[in-house]
């Protein structure tokens, strides 16, 4: 006798969307990198996603594609012609407006053709990128899996549209992200309201790395990075103009936007993100290790814990980024049996390593 499978719930849905795919780890020459996340219940609001842009997207077809529309646009549409694409459909328009000259659609056309070959060149550098997406949504049941998917399925969206126009992700996604995120004066936004004072919230940190030990990354309310120098054994300080960090998503709107008013914001910034609010760390010395986390793990402030945390990766410093990163989580762990104990249980928070270590 057969028997049917039994449906996922929606906690097995969610606890294997928001969980990080080992097979997925980007290689890069002189990098080894490993990322783990640990719900607090049977699901979390952690989320942990490496971007391996190799793998994720077919970036030969991609520059391909970039290449052709490059020597398209440079075509002239013959007469009576059904338009190709959307440079076609503009010069149509220029054409349809009084002081029209042959030479402004060459114009534009040159312009647009040019772009193409710039996607091409940006699209090329993703062979030697990865990227890396944390995010840590408010509270760690059902609700908090839901925000960080919300979170994940928008950045996937636009960054399809990013690689299609920009060739890479550039500050307008996150921009756009953060918008999405916002509360809407008119209409209930994907994070959703408590109560009249109150709503959800993420927190979110999206960083690139390159061969060479250097990472870029923009920062919504998330703990700032570790680094951790193998010379001198220890966490080192880092510059904290080079540590760009926003408030979490959604909470704080740029002056600039043309929507600013149909939104809540706690705070408005002066102007929207560009590539100055882009932080930058280099690992300098081999061995060297980045250290990314939630706050389930270190909530960035406490001298003990991180004291606590800086004396594990010492002691494994020498070994592979996950065994590091899963000695963390190991204290992190044990840290929770402590809160038990003392009938704190409610403290107790999902938990997210990255460590990326140069080679």
């Amino acid at each position: 006798m057969t028997t049917t499978p039994a449906e996922p719930t929606i906690d097995d849905y969610l606890r294997k969307r928001l969980r990080p795919v080992e097979g997925a780890i980007p290689q890069l020459p002189g990098i080894d990198m490993y990322g783990n996340s640990i719900p607090a219940g049977s699901v979390g609001g952690d989320l942990f996603e490496y971007l391996n842009f190799q793998q994720r997207y077919n970036i030969d077809a991609r520059i391909a594609q970039a290449n052709k529309l490059s020597k398209q646009y440079l075509e002239p549409l013959s007469k009576g012609a059904t338009p190709r694409n959307a440079v076609d459909e503009h010069v149509r328009w220029l054409q349809s407006k009084a002081g029209y000259s042959t030479a402004d659609a060459a114009a534009y056309r040159k312009a647009k053709s040019s772009e193409q070959l710039r996607v091409a060149e940006n699209l090329q550098e993703l062979y030697t990128t990865a990227g890396v997406l944390l995010v840590d949504a408010q509270g760690h049941g059902i609700i908090g899996a839901k925000i960080a998917s919300t979170v994940h399925d928008t950045f996937h969206a636009f960054m399809l549209s990013e690689l299609d126009r920009n060739g890479r992700p550039t500050t307008d996604l996150f921009e756009k992200l953060n918008l999405r995120l916002a509360q809407s004066v008119t209409a209930r936004n994907a994070l959703g309201w408590k109560d009249d004072s109150s709503r959800e919230i993420a927190t979110m940190l999206y960083g690139e790395i390159r061969p060479g030990g250097h990472f870029r990354f923009v920062n919504f309310g998330h703990p700032p990075p570790l680094v951790f120098s193998a010379k001198y054994g220890k966490f080192m300080e880092v510059c904290k103009e080079r540590m760009v960090q926003f408030l979490a998503l959604g909470l704080e709107i740029a002056e600039d936007h043309p929507d600013r008013n149909k939104y809540f914001s706690m705070k408005l910034r002066k102007r929207q993100i560009d590539s100055s609010d882009v932080a930058e760390i280099t690992l300098m010395g081999q061995g060297d290790i980045l250290f990314l986390y939630t706050d389930g793990v270190y909530d960035g402030s406490d001298e003990q814990d991180r004291g606590q945390i800086e004396e594990i990766i010492g002691q494994h410093k020498d070994h592979s980024a996950k065994e590091i990163c899963n000695a963390v989580l190991d204290y992190a762990l044990k840290q929770d049996e402590h809160l038990r104990q003392i009938d704190q249980p409610d403290v107790i928070d999902d938990k997210t390593v990255f460590i990326i270590k140069s080679g």
